[in-house]
């Protein structure tokens, strides 16, 4: 008998801490529809995916994660934070809660990102920041998150109209399988009665001379240092 395995899953092992780098088009996406205000924080910066298109186009960035890996600040646990890093007005990241494998069949990826959501929602508010977070597009139409982010201050959905490739492994992968956006609030903005929706249309090729990984374009028509003492340690990681 056939093996039976849900639609969003490849067939290759998870990375551990569900750890895939951002292209970084996927970033670029997100500023060229949106200004940042002052630093930013990346609180699950990886290998620096994210934060190195932030830094290339003129932000200063303070880059923490859980996992130590090779950039920023390891050893930083999101949840514990208590306020954004000194003088932070932005927080910028892709949440590390991938929903293949054991851990999206039971639930668990799924409430570690609503609470992960939560602890960014009550971050950028004490500093009336600005937060911008890297979901899976059909994840936003869930029940217990549209609820949460009616109530917060969203001010734009910005949809890519590319799927996401992750990873190559030699030539056998294929485009990812979910839509995914940005989805982004500003506390020290007046109000807006509704987010707006924005299309996002990324290049065909990732920067860096990094090979063209096939990315699949949807058929929509137009449409440094730092003081990071605030935070405590102990021992997140999926930019």
């Amino acid at each position: 008998m056939a093996e039976i395995r849900p639609i969003h899953e490849s067939g290759f092992e998870r990375q551990e801490g569900d750890f895939y780098p951002t292209p970084a088009w996927v970033t670029e996406g997100l500023l060229s529809n949106v200004a940042l205000r002052g630093p930013v924080w990346e609180p699950c910066c990886g290998d620096g995916a994210i934060a190195r298109v932030l830094q290339a186009a003129g932000h200063e960035v303070v880059a923490t994660d859980l996992v130590d890996r090779g950039f920023g600040r390891g050893g930083v646990d999101f949840f514990e934070a208590p306020r954004m890093p000194e003088g932070c007005r932005a927080l910028v990241t892709n949440p590390p809660y991938g929903d293949g494998g054991v851990r999206g069949r039971d639930g668990k990826a799924s409430r570690q990102m609503l609470a992960f959501t939560e602890q960014a929602i009550r971050l950028a508010q004490r500093a009336d920041g600005q937060l911008a977070l890297l979901v899976r597009f059909q994840w936003i139409a869930g029940k217990r998150i549209a609820s949460l982010l009616s109530e917060g201050a969203m001010r734009s959905v910005v949809v890519l109209t590319r799927r996401i490739q992750w990873f190559s492994h030699q030539g056998l992968t294929n485009t990812g399988q979910h839509h995914h956006a940005w989805i982004f609030f500003d506390f020290g903005a007046p109000p807006r009665p509704r987010p707006e929706l924005i299309f996002a249309h990324g290049p065909g090729g990732q920067r860096g001379g990094m090979p063209d990984l096939g990315q699949e374009e949807l058929p929509l028509r137009d449409a440094a240092d730092v003081d990071t003492s605030s935070l405590r340690n102990s021992g997140n990681s999926g930019s």
